[in-house]
């Protein structure tokens, strides 16, 4: 048994290693374990987004925590955010969410909430790992009459609709605007519509049909070609995409253009600001970012910070940093007065927010941030070495930063939930950038595809 804990938990092929049975079995039995030292009897509730293997990977969970002493509580279909909303407001000891987020139906994923809300540090999960791979698990259950209880929720939705109104201004309001949802055929399909259309929006929802194996099929944030098209044919104000779990979110204005992620959060911290309730005038994003995000902060008075790619790295540098929003140009932000981690419904309210409060269209309100050329190219490969040791590699890269000089820069990175390098190039020219991120691209699908 290999290293199984990623950048976002434990994520592969399901009904395969690492992604089967028995690995979600010892996953419940680990945490519970881990937990008994602060409950003898821990409480850990379990939710799921809409992927066929998601039963398979509940029932192993709830065996191995009433294997070794837990009660398990069952939520059904919920967002991740919502996942930890639960484990927070019910007191749980762990929250852990079933999904592979915005990965292809075939995947799935094991993440754990601590019971404040935040996802489990690396450090913990280091621990839960290595217990796992003691393989002495089997000889710490208790007997059979301390064995725990499984439970299952059926008013948590309800609760988190609650939840996610509450953070959007009583001041405000969104009646009788005209708003499409993009659900992707995941975990918002249910939640997402109930919210917007109880604050009163006029709502029209496509791709809200689960089957088990249709989740982010050409549709949700990382495909919104549907999404334009429905919000220019019904005249709406606004598109909002969500992915597969529903941390995420990108947006399309009224005229059918997708408004990146980078420009949501420029939007939101600028709103913030303007209401004296931006903390230490301060937004945190990735290196990933858009370069034209860091241009427009500076031109509307707060200070950008660029953390390591990954939520929980923007929420580390946010918690030390004392910032209260950041996120990542993929659509995933975080807004830490109003929850403990990504949520894209809370994201789609505070961008409806500072519309309102604007009265400006999104269109307009995008134009706050200039898109500086920048082209991403994903390539799947077999194997991951350090890109330092990788000499035709290294010298690619050297030889298109040398051309490029101050006037762009490239960033060479692999995913950590997939097999896959991301190729990143900012450049003076979309031609040029387009050009130089296909030639190192190609030299990645070489050596590593």
């Amino acid at each position: 048994m290999g290293k199984l804990f990623g950048t976002d938990g434990v994520r592969g092929e399901a009904n395969r290693y690492p992604m089967n049975a028995q690995i979600a079995f010892a996953i419940g039995q680990a945490v519970v374990y881990t937990l008994k030292k602060e409950r003898p009897r821990p409480r850990v509730v379990i939710g799921k987004d809409t992927r066929i293997s998601g039963y398979m990977l509940e029932g192993s969970l709830e065996s191995g925590i009433t294997s070794m002493g837990g009660d398990p509580y069952l939520l059904g279909v919920l967002p991740t955010p919502g996942i930890a909303f639960a484990a927070q407001s019910m007191r749980a000891d762990a929250g852990i969410v079933i999904s592979a987020s915005h990965n292809p139906y075939q995947d799935n994923g094991i993440k754990i909430f601590s019971g404040n809300g935040f996802k489990l540090s690396e450090k913990q999960e280091e621990a839960i790992e290595a217990l796992m791979l003691s393989n002495t698990l089997h000889e710490l259950v208790p007997p059979v009459k301390d064995m725990g209880k499984a439970f299952r929720m059926d008013d948590v939705n309800g609760r988190y609709i609650v939840f996610l109104k509450n953070t959007f201004p009583r001041n405000l309001s969104i009646e009788g605007m005209k708003i499409v949802l993009d659900t992707a055929n995941g975990a918002t399909y249910k939640v997402a519509p109930s919210a917007f259309w109880e604050l009163g929006a006029k709502v029209e929802t496509i791709h809200n049909s689960p089957n088990g194996i249709n989740i982010n099929d050409g549709c949700g944030s990382q495909h919104t070609d549907g999404l334009k098209k429905a919000v220019v044919e019904s005249g709406a104000a606004i598109g909002l995409a969500f992915d597969g779990d529903g941390d995420r979110l990108i947006a399309v204005d009224e005229t059918g253009r997708e408004i990146s992620g980078d420009q949501i959060l420029l939007i939101c911290a600028k709103d913030l600001k303007e209401q004296g309730k931006l903390k230490n005038d301060l937004l945190v994003s990735t290196v990933m970012s858009n370069p034209g995000l860091r241009v427009a902060c500076k031109k509307y008075g707060f200070r950008h910070h660029a953390a390591k790619v990954g939520d929980r790295y923007v929420l580390e540098d946010m918690l030390r940093l004392g910032g209260v929003v950041g996120g990542e140009d993929s659509g995933h932000m975080i807004f830490l007065e109003r929850h403990t981690t990504g949520d894209g419904i809370i994201t789609a309210l505070q961008l409806l927010a500072a519309m309102v409060r604007s009265g400006k269209p999104l269109s307009e309100l995008a134009t706050l941030m200039d898109i500086y050329p920048q082209k991403l190219i994903n390539v799947d490969v077999q194997r991951k070495p350090e890109i330092c040791t990788e000499p035709d590699i290294v010298a690619i890269i050297e030889r298109i930063e040398k051309e490029l000089g101050e006037e762009g820069r490239v960033l060479v990175r692999y995913s950590g939930t997939q097999n896959m390098c991301r190729v990143m190039v900012e450049g003076p020219s979309s031609d040029v950038t387009e050009k130089y991120c296909a030639d190192i691209a190609e030299v990645v699908k070489r050596v590593l595809g």
